[in-house]
């Protein structure tokens, strides 16, 4: 421990400490009450991140960490707030939903969220792996803190941490009675009731249960359908029971839903109607959104980017739920066992997408027919080692998912370039499924070589078994059998195959760390992640047969060199890292209109490799006592070594290598926050805490292939809260002000240009700017 002398009073003192810790995970300043000085301490930051409790400066991995009060203490309502204080981190509601995850770390991730597509960060909670990005953004209430671990996280998490993890850690319940409950009510109607608590059930046993409901106006309108557009209406709750039956025995159980009604996100379009789509109503029979035909212009750009004249529907529902068990049995003081129990499962209905943007059936993934169904079953095995000179951790691992989904894209004049038919109305239908077994044998280790010198060796081994059913084929009408419209026509079947494969990989890691100083650690480390491969549920094997083969998987090769600690007496706590990733066998999603004209032609394509060069630094700094500021720094340099795309050639396609025309999607060059803390002491009335931030972040790509249209420029997000805390810490309001300057910037796009369909380009946007007050009691 550091000791620090301070002058305030320690109330004071600590709530800012604490508050100022959060955008680093460095230790907080707490007090140190065996003196009458108030001297204070230096608290040592605890983290998981290589699944036992460590000191987070010790620990030779690049994390973040942020505890539920001080994200209370900001206004932080889901995981997607992560993205404004950790450098080179992208959490972003998906393209199309208000729900689903696009996670991307230091360049690595995964935009797509089809069923069966395996993302590059792993989310987890509770330890829990989370195998679908839909439902995933999560709402921030009842926990403990969130860790984000940056870099491949391979050895200890598994397939699918290519890029790195976000650990989503829920509150356990003591032995005393507690109650929570607050309100948040702002702009937008926003109107949130969140309330949780526990109760002893005798000396061993404790339950406790947590409920979220949350409601907000949309942020536009469907001119069309005269619903809102990025709205919010959904319901969570947790119900958890615990037993300490024996000093050596705990047991958790848990159980959680999640519902969400938000209507469906339509997007924006980004282009006007050209002038040619005057010939819409003529090639579009029995099509009428009023009495008049469809004029040219009729749906301009609207200024709200929010608004859409989307003419699919507007009703959503995505219900996630699962039930998890832990068991902790202390074996003897340096041996602890672990089994961690989980089943999950997730439902999405009737979330289409309006490509198009316009009432007019062009471009549209139906929203009657669309369903994503997930289930996954996981045990994870751990045996926890701790001795004097070294400790680590043994376990195994094995999955049981099927993902499956289905939907129908109508392509309203598509047909018209098929010879002889008589109706331009097309479809093409796809259904499909992937069953994933998977297992996995790792360790861990830790050994102190010498009085400064810290070894950590650890190795996964992970067998991935998939079986993929594809199908998708071509119809006439407004629908397929795929969606329940058994009137129409089938054309030609694309593709309908069953497949199985089988994937291997051992992922080590390797680091060496140096204590300068008490709190103070310098490391290099080695680490490789690994991404199943898997099977393309849009593949269509006519245009491009490959795509019965399946594509293979991705691994990343990451060096690291970081420095953390605390120095001037803990009045500069700092934590930065650089790094040098070798990415190969990436997975890129692509999508373009066949050379007949008659439809969209998918590709998950492993592309090729590239090279990942970047740093990260996070700050805090006291310039009083009352007084500090918090700075985070990323930088990012990533470009494709080979890029192999396809091209039209002879009536088919091939690969060329396109390199010098791609780019990294989701990934700016750099980013970044900066933030100032003040605490004012109100003596017996409490404290008021004042913080002020601006995060960053330079241009960035929507796809691996660069549109001027759709891409983000550079842009900045001021917010800003105000919170007293009551002296007994009963009462807590605060107002809290995010996006203040109102900036439009965009999270997602879709791009599909061309009249046959519709001039499909289609942009995404973050909140705009919202403030609203919270009202906390706590029992």
């Amino acid at each position: 421990m550091i000791r620090v002398q301070r002058t305030l009073p320690a109330r004071l003192l600590l709530a800012g400490a604490s508050a100022a810790a959060l955008a680093t995970g460095m230790p907080a300043i707490a007090q140190d009450t065996t003196g009458d000085d108030e001297a204070l301490t230096i608290d040592t930051i605890v983290v998981t991140a290589r699944r036992r409790d460590e000191s987070i400066v010790e620990v030779p991995i690049a994390v973040s960490t942020f505890d539920a009060d001080k994200l209370d203490m900001r206004g932080a309502l889901d995981i997607t707030a992560l993205q404004r204080n950790t450098p080179n981190l992208t959490l972003q509601v998906s393209r199309g939903t208000n729900s689903t995850l696009t996670a991307f770390i230091r360049g690595v991730g995964q935009q797509d969220p089809l069923w069966g597509f395996e993302p590059g960060v792993g989310l987890y909670v509770d330890d829990v792996y989370i195998a679908r990005p839909q439902g995933a953004i999560l709402d921030i209430f009842d926990i403990e803190r969130i860790e984000v671990l940056r870099g491949p996280q391979g050895t200890l998490y598994g397939r699918n941490t290519i890029g790195g993890a976000v650990k989503y850690i829920t509150r356990r319940l003591g032995q005393e009675p507690s109650f929570k409950v607050r309100t948040n009510l702002g702009n937008y109607e926003q109107r949130d009731l969140v309330a949780s608590g526990s109760v002893p059930l005798g000396n061993k046993v404790a339950l406790g249960a947590a409920v979220g409901w949350y409601n907000r106006d949309g942020y536009g309108t469907n001119h069309f359908t005269g619903a809102e557009t990025n709205n919010k209406k959904s319901f969570a709750a947790r119900l958890t029971l615990e037993a300490t039956p024996s000093e050596n025995l705990f047991f958790r159980l848990s159980a959680d839903r999640t519902d969400d009604d938000s209507n469906t996100n339509h997007g924006h379009r980004e282009a006007a109607v050209p002038a040619d789509w005057a010939v819409l109503p003529a090639v579009l029979p029995g099509y009428s959104p009023s009495a008049e035909p469809v004029p040219a212009g009729a749906f301009p750009v609207q200024a709200n980017k929010y608004d859409t004249w989307a003419g699919l529907g507007d009703e959503g529902e995505v219900i996630t739920q699962g039930l998890s068990g832990l068991v902790e049995w202390t074996l003897s003081d340096s041996l602890t066992f672990k089994s961690i129990t989980a089943y999950r499962d997730g439902v999405t209905h009737g979330t289409g997408i309006d490509f198009d943007g316009t009432p007019a059936p062009i471009l549209d993934i139906s929203a009657g027919g669309t369903v994503y169904d997930d289930h996954q079953f996981s045990e994870e095995l751990q045996l926890v080692i701790q001795r004097d000179s070294w400790s680590g951790i043994l376990g195994a691992y094995y999955l049981d998912a099927l993902a499956t989904g289905q939907y129908d894209t109508i392509l309203g004049i598509g047909a018209a370039a098929i010879p002889g038919v008589p109706t331009p109305h097309l479809t093409q239908g796809t259904s499909g499924e992937v069953d994933t077994k998977s297992i996995a044998l790792f360790g861990d280790f830790d050994f102190d070589i010498g009085e400064r010198w810290n070894l950590s060796l650890g190795g996964r081994w992970t067998r991935d078994k998939k079986e993929g059913t594809v199908f998708k084929a071509n119809y006439l009408g407004l629908g397929s059998p795929i969606s329940g419209v058994n009137s129409s026509i089938l054309i030609q079947t694309l593709t309908d195959y069953t497949r199985e494969l089988t994937f291997e990989e051992f992922t080590p890691r390797v680091s060496l760390s140096y204590a300068l100083a008490d709190d103070m650690n310098v490391y290099a480390a080695y680490s490789r992640g690994f991404k199943s491969g898997g099977f393309d549920m849009r593949g269509d094997a006519t245009a491009t047969p490959a795509t019965q083969e399946g594509y293979e998987p991705e691994t990343v090769d990451s060096f690291e060199i970081g420095l953390k600690g605390n120095v001037l007496d803990g009045r500069l706590s700092f934590a930065g890292a650089i790094f040098h990733t070798l990415y190969d066998g990436q997975q890129v999603t692509s999508q373009q209109v066949n050379q007949a004209g008659t439809g969209v032609v998918s590709f998950v394509d492993n592309v090729g490799s590239s090279t990942i060069n970047g740093a990260e630094l996070e700050a805090t700094a006291w310039f009083s006592n009352a007084f500090s500021v918090d700075f985070a720094l990323g930088y990012v340099d990533a470009e494709f070594d080979e890029y192999l795309a396809y091209a039209p050639s002879g009536g088919g396609y091939v690969q060329v290598d396109v390199a010098d025309q791609r780019q990294f999607q989701n990934t700016p060059e750099w980013n970044g926050n900066v933030a100032l803390n003040y605490m004012i002491d109100m003596d017996t009335r409490g404290t008021l805490a004042l913080r002020g931030a601006l995060s960053f972040r330079s241009s960035i790509n929507m796809f691996e292939t660069p549109v001027p249209a759709i891409d983000q420029p550079a842009y900045e997000l001021l917010d800003a809260s105000i919170v007293w805390t009551a002296a007994n810490e009963k009462w807590r309001v605060g107002i809290h002000g995010r996006n203040l300057t109102n900036e439009r910037y965009r999270t997602g796009a879709y791009n599909f240009p061309g009249l046959a369909f519709g001039d499909s380009i289609i942009g995404f946007y973050g909140a705009p700017r919202t403030i609203f007050a919270s009202i906390e009691y706590r029992y």
